[in-house]
C-alpha cells in the first residue's frame, strides 16, 4: 500500500501545470503504478510523494505537456537507477 494520495496529486497537476484531464488521469495513474511498486522509495530511500511529483515535473523542459514531462522524469529515473522505470511512462491519454 502507497501513502501517495491520487486525488490529491491530480489537483496539484492540476493547478501547476496545463492539461486535459485524460492526460493528468494517466500521469495519475502511471505515478500510483510506480509509488505501488515500491521501486522508488527503494532507490531514493523515500515513498514518492505529490511534492515530489510536481518539483520532479517542473523541472523538465519549458513547453513539456504533462505527459511529456512525465516520461522527462522517468526517463531520467531509468537512466539514473535502470530501466525498469520505462514501464511507467505513458504511452497514451485522452
Amino acid at each position: 500500500m502507497t501513502d501517495l494520495d491520487r486525488e490529491r496529486l491530480a489537483c496539484a497537476l492540476e493547478r501547476a501545470f496545463e492539461s486535459e484531464e485524460g492526460e493528468r488521469r494517466a500521469v495519475v495513474r502511471a505515478a500510483g503504478d510506480l509509488a505501488d511498486s515500491g521501486r522508488l522509495a527503494a532507490d531514493r530511500g523515500e515513498p514518492l510523494t505529490v511534492e515530489t511529483v510536481v518539483s520532479e515535473l517542473a523541472d523538465a523542459p519549458d513547453g513539456s505537456s504533462l505527459a511529456e514531462r512525465w516520461n522527462w522524469w522517468v526517463g531520467a529515473l531509468a537512466v539514473a537507477y535502470g530501466d525498469a522505470y520505462a514501464q511507467f511512462g505513458v504511452r497514451r491519454h485522452g
